[in-house]
């Protein structure tokens, strides 16, 4: 897939189930996998705020929790509740997930549903700890 609106606007409608009621920051997250599936996630929320989990590492463990370990693109969208941010990139923990399960040029896009931009993850975690670390 070299379309990557299909994937914004997949993205854009899980932000839409986000579960944020103390940033009101809503995310929303859609991978490809390489089989063609589409995995959706939004961040969740807790009041105890380390048990929240990010839009992006919904979407990846639901793929693996399917069985799916290939992945060809992520993309994300997110901002301030009622607004959509230009650019809103994954956090450091999400970035270290990614790089558990995707090479260094997996594709992720950051955006918004009518203007995006892929980056590649080592441009984004371009020192990842990986299993050749151990």
């Amino acid at each position: 897939m070299t379309d990557y609106k299909i994937l914004m606007s997949e993205a854009q409608k899980a932000r839409q189930k986000s579960y944020s009621p103390y940033s009101h920051f809503r995310v929303g997250a859609a991978l490809l996998t390489k089989s063609g599936k589409i995995y959706t996630g939004c961040n969740i929320e807790n009041a105890a705020y380390t048990p929240t989990v990010c839009a992006e590492r919904t979407a990846i463990f639901k793929a693996v929790s399917d069985g799916e370990r290939d992945f060809e693109a992520l993309a994300v969208i997110g901002g301030a509740e009622g607004e959509t941010a230009d650019f809103c990139a994954p956090c450091g923990v999400c970035r270290q997930v990614i790089a558990e399960f995707c090479n260094k040029d997996f594709k992720i896009i950051l955006g918004n549903e009518d203007k995006f931009k892929a980056y590649t993850l080592d441009g984004l975690l371009p020192f990842a700890f990986t299993d050749k670390d151990l």
